[in-house]
């Protein structure tokens, strides 16, 4: 091999060493779904906002199930894009963790809508029970939050202590820090005095 080759950057479809391939803990992850959820507050207060006005929406029980299904639309969107380029949205690089499949390389927007399908997993059962137990304000919170919980440990069931949703996606969560770039300027040395 010569040095121009092992200079090259590999490709992006190359799988990654099995050494990278670490799975970041699960508190690392649930602390990357919650800075998610305060950065996707702002997004979901624009799509609304976007909504609302697009549509002159005046009554807020008017139109709430296009509402929900527009701002369903916007979080598949966000989410199927940034998984497909880079594996990482602004929060998963934050905690520097990214998503690729099961040999390391980037998903596909098919497979990264999939696996956005099936993270409601982490919400549905709670968000059902809700519904149907007739919980109204805290209650609801609490309801989500013991879900969030339980379908959290659920990977600690997990070989690799992955997501289910992952594995049923052929996906997977893993540490990743970006390499440095440039190499380090050496000071210029002083003039002698």
């Amino acid at each position: 091999m010569t040095t121009a080759q092992a200079a090259s950057p590999q490709p992006e479809s190359a799988p990654a060493p099995a050494a990278a391939l670490q799975t970041p803990s699960v508190l690392r992850r649930l602390a990357a779904l919650t800075y998610e959820g305060v950065l996707l507050f702002g997004v979901v207060m624009l799509a609304g906002w976007l909504y609302s006005t697009l549509t002159q929406m005046r009554d807020a029980r008017i139109g709430v199930t296009g509402l929900q299904l527009f701002l369903l639309a916007v979080l598949a969107i966000y989410f199927t894009w940034f998984w497909s380029h880079g594996g990482q949205t602004v929060a998963m690089r934050a905690w520097h963790v990214r998503l690729v499949d099961t040999a390391g390389r980037p998903v596909s927007q098919l497979r990264a809508l999939a696996r956005f399908a099936l993270a409601w997993l982490w919400f549905a059962p709670a968000l059902a029970a809700a519904h149907f137990g007739g919980l109204h304000g805290p209650a609801i919170f609490g309801v989500l939050l013991a879900g969030v919980a339980g379908y959290a440990a659920l990977a600690r069931l997990h070989p690799q202590r992955q997501f289910w949703h992952d594995a049923v996606c052929s996906t997977r969560l893993i540490t990743w820090r970006p390499k440095p770039t440039g190499a380090k300027v050496k000071p210029a040395p002083s003039p002698a005095a």
